[in-house]
């Protein structure tokens, strides 16, 4: 990532950086609903949520993060399907993404938020992202 690298999230109790919340972008109003769902099946259904649409595009991540809970829930966004989290342990993380994975839904692009990052508009975070899960399948694949 431009500006800072990529870091593997560990298995461990230690709490990333930020206020806990997730940022939701490139859900349907149906798939919002079963992104709610699943937070509740892994014990993290008290954790607030934000759903982004094209509207946002521009706000940094810091700004969306002072959004209400549920704020965006039931508008249809267009963006890259990604979530960003925020003040998860990192084995928070890793249950969540697993479990994620494991219902089979979408691919999509995962993020954790940091210091550089909340400075970020949400636009400019997904091109990174994407950039970053390119770099990662051309590695794989060599």
């Amino acid at each position: 990532m431009s500006e800072g690298t990529f870091q593997k999230i560990k298995n461990t109790e230690e709490k990333m950086y930020g206020p806990l919340k997730v940022l939701v972008c490139g859900y349907q109003p149906d798939d919002q609903e079963l992104f709610l769902s699943l937070l509740g099946q892994v014990g993290m259904g008290n954790v607030p949520v934000v759903f982004i649409n094209e509207e946002d595009s521009e706000i940094t991540l810091k700004d969306l993060l002072y959004r209400a809970d549920r704020s965006g829930f039931g508008k249809t966004s267009r963006m890259r399907r990604a979530v960003i989290t925020s003040g998860f342990t990192q084995k928070g993380l890793h249950l969540l993404i697993s479990t994620y994975n494991q219902v089979g839904l979408p691919a999509q692009l995962w993020a954790a938020l940091t210091p550089i990052s909340e400075k970020w508009s949400i636009n400019h975070l997904l091109e990174e992202l994407a950039k970053e899960a390119a770099a990662i399948k051309r590695a794989k694949n060599k």
